[in-house]
């Protein structure tokens, strides 16, 4: 893929939570990005890391996540084209967690010190990534009570839900299908349960006639099913510059 086409992907993904002024566009397609191609299931940062670069993802899948002593891995976030999910490391300048592809990925990478230059002379600019991290704040907070407080079905429900209006805005979902690429580890992992316990989950969904996982991909059976298990308000992504 192109550098010029994954500027396009950032900057139509900028435009859907955000007003974004002429001059901007142009200082944004102007950015030198230095284009990588990653195997699923690869570190592109890992946590203790010193990263001297911003990644944006032009195709394939991505996820954050945390291990702790015994080995246990929390994913913390799902990532999908046209994001920037490590645009924290820009001012956080040692990782405190693990950025890695989920899928065959293309990423595209941005050194800190452009975006610093460029920060300093688009305000403007510095103000849309501002408004990301806040959104991308915003969506860690739904996850935390969504691990916290509903019950593994209805968490399940509320990941697989996010993920389709996330992908819906970018044109990757099909009718009443859309990609999902996690294994049964990956999905428990997210939910904080355990592979076997999202195996019985999965299957519970496809029993009820809710939604079908096969080969990651999500088939839904019945949206308003689905939405009421979900219990989903798509506030917090904020797909608008008015929200």
């Amino acid at each position: 893929m192109p550098s010029d086409a994954i500027r396009a992907a950032l900057i139509e993904r900028l435009r859907l939570s955000s007003a974004i002024a002429d001059e901007d566009i142009k200082e944004i397609e102007a950015l030198p990005i230095s284009v990588r191609h990653y195997p699923a299931e690869t570190a592109v940062v890992r946590d203790g890391e010193r990263a001297t670069d911003c990644c944006l993802i032009a195709d394939g899948f991505c996820a954050r996540s945390k291990t702790i002593a015994n080995g246990k891995r929390q994913i913390l976030s799902l990532h999908i084209p046209g994001e920037i999910p490590d645009l924290m490391s820009l001012f956080l300048h040692v990782m405190d967690h693990d950025l890695s592809t989920l899928t065959p990925a293309t990423l595209g990478f941005i050194s800190h010190e452009t975006l610093q230059k460029l920060h300093r002379r688009r305000p403007g600019i510095a103000e849309l990534f501002w408004r990301d991290t806040l959104i991308d704040a915003a969506m860690f907070r739904e996850w935390i009570v969504n691990v916290g407080q509903r019950p593994a079905p209805a968490r399940l429900a509320h990941v697989m839900i996010e993920l389709r209006e996330r992908l819906r805005v970018i044109g990757r979902v099909d009718g009443g299908n859309f990609e999902m690429p996690l294994t049964q580890e990956q999905i428990g992992e997210a939910l904080g349960i355990t592979a076997v316990h999202a195996n019985r989950v999965i299957r519970q969904l496809r029993q009820e006639g809710i939604v079908e996982l096969n080969r990651g991909r999500v088939t839904v059976l019945d949206e308003r099913k689905f939405q009421e298990l979900a219990d989903f308000d798509d506030r917090y992504l904020h797909q608008s510059p008015t929200l």
